[in-house]
């Protein structure tokens, strides 16, 4: 299964991330795909729930282009446009040649902490 972690860290935690990633690259290791963000306002205003719902569409029925996927959701093709340049933009989507959409991950696993690690 391909997944992707989202996570809600502080400053000095992503860059300790960052670190530990380029590390890992660094030694040929297989890196896990993430992404972060540093507040949960910042999460949820790029990954809406109308976004989750286009991914979760793209992944149940690739093949679809931006026109075809608004069309299936009932949506403005404005919007879906704007929403599958971002998704692609975060890595969430991909775009083939030939304007095909694609969703390369099965699960997306969103991490958001309560407290400091110890």
């Amino acid at each position: 299964m391909n997944r992707i972690e989202i996570s809600v860290l502080r400053p000095q935690a992503a860059l300790q991330a960052f670190a530990d990633t380029w590390k890992q690259a660094g030694a040929g290791e297989e890196i896990r795909h993430r992404l972060a963000f540093g507040s949960l306002r910042e999460l949820f205003s790029v990954i809406t729930e109308k976004r989750l719902d286009l991914l979760r569409h793209v992944a149940s029925h690739e093949g679809l282009n931006v026109r075809q996927l608004a069309q299936s959701l009932g949506r403005d093709y404005k919007n879906v446009h704007t929403d599958v340049t971002e998704l692609v933009e975060l890595g969430l989507l991909e775009r083939g040649n030939d304007g095909v959409l694609v969703a390369p991950y099965d699960e997306i696993l969103i991490h958001a902490g309560l407290r400091d690690a110890a």
